[in-house]
């Protein structure tokens, strides 16, 4: 049996006519680059996540250093993040001169931890940002109350969580600004590169359209400098005929990682691999589903390659300890939980369309490996 980590084959096959019609109304209009098409999206995303500003951007990777821009973060300015995450989460900051203040994360949740952050804040800290990795919302409440208590903003890295809640409010709606993805492999994929902002603030809303269009409210006229970073029409368009399946996209991931639960259960091995932990009163919608697997994980990943089962690693370098970040001064031993969560963790499949005989073979090969 072959299992891939990720097949989109079937979900594009289902909306193919929809996206087609979609695709033939940019090509009516001739709204490529941003668009009404965009401009309806950000309308529908705005009602999704729950906040008054929906704004598209090139990426998501851009909507990270735009909301670092909006924040008027600056060269030697300090933002405080975690170094376990994908590198964009960095990149943003760094890109601006100013300097990633790490704290290590949580050993269950793989986010932020938030007993660290407020010892690491100083005079220049400027921002705080949580990261919602694999789909499971950072502590924000806590982290709302240390923000507040130093009038530092938020931007929530939400690049994996579309969707995800936290006591019902949704991810995007718990900060000063909100940052996502839609890359391919998203819960809300698109077609190629892209991404948004929420904010429900009507000045950094403002800001955010005009940074992402070269700085300009008026053309020809810049306020700021900013980056050539535009939602195209074709984007707009995908993505508006997705957005109204995503909620049973996301169920179906949040199903298919209980059904792992209970056949890893079964086979009677949870203590070699460490399953997902889910908080209390959120809504986790499994972008990735990750394990952990002490000692034996790149073992454990080849012989499932061999099977034919896809897997991979997020992450497998801490980001203080990537080599263009060494200016920095981090060391191996600085951040001990990212390091042990780069050496252990695992993805297994875990997109809507995944059969349950394909997760039962998953458990069996994985059964089979430490059975060896």
């Amino acid at each position: 049996m072959n299992v891939p980590l990720l097949d989109l084959k079937e979900q594009n096959q289902k909306l193919r006519p929809e996206i087609e019609d979609a695709l033939g109304r940019v090509l009516d209009t001739n709204g490529f680059i941003l668009g009404g098409e965009v401009a309806e999206l950000e309308k529908e995303l705005a009602d999704y996540c729950g906040t008054k500003y929906a704004i598209g951007c090139a990426s998501g990777s851009d909507a990270l250093l735009l909301g670092m821009m909006a924040l008027d973060v600056k060269a030697g300015d300090e933002v405080i993040t975690t170094p376990y995450s994908f590198f964009a989460t960095v990149s943003a900051i760094t890109r601006l001169g100013a300097v990633p203040v790490f704290v290590d994360i949580d050993p269950q949740t793989y986010n932020l931890d938030v007993t660290q952050v407020a010892g690491k804040i100083t005079d220049k800290t400027k921002a705080i940002q949580p990261v919602h990795l694999y789909g499971q919302c950072a502590d924000m409440k806590a982290l709302r109350e240390i923000a507040a208590g130093c009038s530092v903003p938020l931007l929530e890295d939400a690049a994996q969580a579309i969707g995800a809640e936290e006591n019902g409010v949704r991810a995007g709606a718990m900060s000063e600004i909100g940052c996502f993805s839609f890359y391919p492999s998203k819960n809300l994929g698109g077609m190629g590169d892209g991404g948004f902002m929420t904010t429900n603030d009507d000045g950094l809303a403002r800001k955010l359209m005009a940074l992402r269009v070269h700085g300009s409210e008026e053309r020809y006229y810049h306020k700021w400098v900013g980056l050539n970073s535009r939602l195209d029409g074709f984007q707009g368009a995908v993505l508006r005929v997705k957005l109204p399946y995503l909620d049973s996209w996301s169920d179906q991931r949040k199903a298919n990682a209980d059904n792992y639960r209970r056949l890893f259960t079964d086979a009677g091995l949870s203590e070699q691999i460490g399953l997902p932990f889910e908080r209390e009163n959120v809504r986790h919608i499994y972008n990735q589903f990750v394990v952990r697997v002490p000692n034996r994980r790149d073992e454990l990943r080849a012989f499932l390659t061999e099977q034919g089962i896809g897997t991979d690693v997020y992450y497998p370098v801490s980001l203080h300890l990537q080599e263009c970040f060494a200016y920095l001064g981090y060391k191996q031993g600085d951040f001990p939980e990212s390091e042990r969560a780069s050496r252990e963790t695992l993805a297994f499949p875990i997109f809507p369309e995944l059969k349950s005989d394909q997760q039962a073979y998953v458990v069996e090969s994985v059964a089979k490996f430490f059975s060896i």
